[in-house]
């Protein structure tokens, strides 16, 4: 998908001309292991079905991975099998948001 951002909170998906509104918001991530933690912007509604993170962030920020028991195949909007190929990786961590904290799961994207 070929995209453009407009004022950092807006996507122009350029393939067929659809508008899609994209939030940014800076959150921090709590490595469980460490108490360590590390401040972030996430994209808040990508339309992935859950949480992910690539795994050369997470590699680079040390977070802990825990392999998956079945690996996910993920496809694209087109149906296609991702080139980064399937999730079985997660990293368990605490969210923080505007005073929220919540534990939980993030699926590690690549190898």
């Amino acid at each position: 998908m070929l995209t453009r951002v407009i004022n950092n909170t807006s996507c122009c998906n350029l393939d067929n001309g659809d508008m899609l509104r994209e939030v940014m918001v800076k959150i921090g991530l709590e490595r469980i292991n460490t108490q360590e933690e590390v401040t972030v912007e996430a994209l808040l509604d990508s339309r992935a079905t859950g949480l992910v993170m690539s795994s050369e962030f997470t590699r680079k920020q040390g977070f802990k991975f825990k392999k998956i028991e079945n690996p996910i195949y993920m496809r694209n909007v087109n149906g296609t099998l991702n080139k980064k190929g399937s999730i079985e990786n997660t990293i368990e961590v605490n969210i923080y948001y505007q005073g929220h904290k919540e534990r939980t799961k993030i699926d590690v994207i690549g190898e």
